[in-house]
């Protein structure tokens, strides 16, 4: 990859890694992830911190070749997972992660690691992307770039027509006034969306906000209610995902400070967007929805033009 001169007063540091069946060949997951965000790398030109084997399919398959901000951390068994967690939560502006691409296999054991869970859990308390899916990755690569003087890659507009496009919105009891707040803010935005889904209560809320902001009519079934969390609502909505049906994002606003009865449930709604990992995408905290959403306006007023 070729270094290009850049205005990017900041560069990011981005923590990569991936499992091993989305590593091995030249359309692999990693693979497509960096071709098809060549553009947008050249342009952050990221600092990239990569774990061990991970960094070796990088080499092999020849996809970052002469790209010069790479540093090197240990195989996962060696602990580099477990290094990025520590990244995460640093205080140092010279080595905390700015965010983390962990493409994850579902049926990789090593998913469900004690440091894998880790990294996520920290990555949502600190509020930092954590991006765990094909799709996730590219997305926020194109925000992020675009926002910053990119052009945008055409290859992607298909997914921003709104118009043609769903999303869901699920947040935990401590997090629901939180959602309403980003959901008044960017209203404009999520109206665009073809189709809007959420879980019990929040459903509910939201389309209580759509009837103040719409009128009672017109907002009064402005998101689709599924069951509640607990009765089965995320697996309701992880079935719309696997079928690739209308709904490929997801904002979840995960409260990780509480023990959660259906934890079960949870993990199978991400399990569902990883399994499709070209499609979906799932973004876990408060802070990191507010950028997403307000680039994503961004990105989609620059196709318009």
């Amino acid at each position: 990859m070729s270094v290009t001169s850049s205005n990017i007063s900041r560069r990011y540091r981005i923590g990569l890694a991936s499992n091993r069946t989305h590593q091995d060949a030249a359309h692999s997951p990693l693979a497509q992830l960096i071709n098809g965000s060549r553009a947008a790398i050249e342009h952050l030109q990221p600092n990239l911190i990569v774990v061990g084997r991970t960094l070796d399919a990088i080499n092999q398959l020849g996809l970052l070749n002469g790209y010069p901000h790479i540093e090197r951390f240990p195989y996962g068994r060696q602990g580099g997972l477990m290094k990025l967690v520590s990244r995460v939560v640093d205080s140092d502006p010279a080595r905390t992660l700015d965010a983390v691409i962990y493409l994850m296999d579902p049926v990789d054991p090593s998913s469900t690691f004690p440091e894998a869970v880790a990294l996520k859990r920290q990555c949502v308390i600190h509020g930092k992307p954590f991006l765990s899916t094909l799709a996730g990755a590219r997305e926020w690569l194109e925000l992020e770039a675009t926002a910053q003087g990119a052009a945008r890659n055409a290859d992607l507009d298909v997914t921003f027509d709104l118009a043609s496009e769903g999303i869901a919105l699920i947040a935990h009891d401590a997090m629901k006034e939180r959602m309403l707040a980003i959901a008044e803010r960017h209203f404009s935005l999520l109206d665009q969306f073809a189709f809007r889904c959420a879980t019990g209560t929040t459903g509910s809320l939201l389309n209580k906000l759509a009837q103040k902001i719409k009128g009672e009519e017109a907002g009064r079934n402005w998101v689709k209610p599924f069951l509640s969390g607990p009765m089965g609502g995320d697996a309701q909505i992880a079935e719309l995902i696997l079928d690739r049906d209308q709904c490929r994002r997801v904002l979840f606003l995960e409260d990780p400070h509480v023990a959660r009865q259906h934890e079960a449930d949870i993990q199978l709604l991400e399990r569902a967007a990883r399994t499709v990992t070209d499609y979906a995408l799932c973004i876990n905290d408060a802070g990191c929805g507010e950028r997403w959403l307000a680039l994503l306006q961004q990105r989609v007023a620059i196709q318009a033009r």
